[in-house]
């Protein structure tokens, strides 16, 4: 099976990037599975139901993952108890509105397990994920499965990837907006990343105009962040798994 994740789509730009390189990159790869992190895609903070439905729709997204921002939006609450492809971390509180896991069935008949976790680190108050990822794998048994690991720290997210080597397929990282150059397949059989990288404007501080972001570090003023776009560039992996194991990750890039 190939397996299509891409990072943290920030604003319109990382949204136009989807539009002019996704329909391409499947044919190229012959995707069998796509998952988009979609916690920025508008206006660098959140989702809206009408982005979720055009991804699903008409981009052929099967699973959308989120983090920090999921609830950003106001009322988007109520779209994530009803649609459960847009996932929100399993490790947040009991109670909070939709699911942290999905398990699909692709076109030839797979089963792909799905699940967004959330680390601690420098990030919102949540439960335990690395307890969240045994809770589920308890429950849940599919062909494949595929975590993303939300995570601001480079040590919790390479933790989470050693924890589940050999019970997960692929651990991929998301969050800090930064590719890292750390792809590899663990020695149990599982495909890892601490950071895919954004899909949206490298010209800019992790997706927002540099001005603002300075504004903020050099001053004790709190401008409102605004997305930049420059240099927009599209980051994901490609990941290639015979049975539960995958056997392959790499790096794709395009640019717009």
């Amino acid at each position: 099976m190939r397996i299509l994740v891409l990072g943290d789509v920030v604003g319109e730009p990382g949204r136009r990037l989807m539009e002019a390189h996704l329909p391409e990159l499947r044919r190229e790869y012959a995707v069998d599975f796509l998952v988009v992190n979609g916690e920025n895609a508008a206006h660098g903070h959140g989702i809206t139901e009408r982005i979720a439905k055009d991804w699903f729709e008409n981009l052929g997204v099967d699973v959308i993952t989120t983090g920090n921002h999921a609830f950003d939006v106001k009322d988007i609450g109520s779209y994530f108890a009803k649609e459960p492809r847009l996932l929100r971390p399993a490790n947040y509180p009991p109670g909070t509105p939709g699911l942290g896991h999905v398990k699909l069935h692709t076109k030839s008949g797979e089963e792909v397990l799905v699940m967004n976790l959330m680390g601690r680190i420098q990030m919102p108050t949540c439960d335990d994920p690395f307890r969240a990822a045994d809770s589920i794998l308890m429950k849940e048994r599919a062909d494949v499965v595929l975590v993303d690991m939300h995570a601001e720290a480079t040590s919790e997210g390479q933790a989470m990837g050693w924890y589940l080597e050999g019970r997960v397929s692929a651990v991929v990282g998301s969050h800090t907006h930064v590719p890292t150059l750390d792809t590899k397949v663990l020695p149990g059989g599982t495909a890892y990343v601490t950071d895919i990288g954004m899909t949206g404007p490298y010209d800019s501080v992790i997706g927002m105009k540099k001005e603002t972001s300075l504004a903020r570090f050099l001053t004790p003023m709190r401008p409102r962040f605004e997305v930049a776009e420059g240099d927009l560039q599209l980051h994901a992996v490609l990941i290639e798994t015979k049975g539960k194991k995958a056997i392959s990750i790499e790096r794709i890039m395009r640019k717009l």
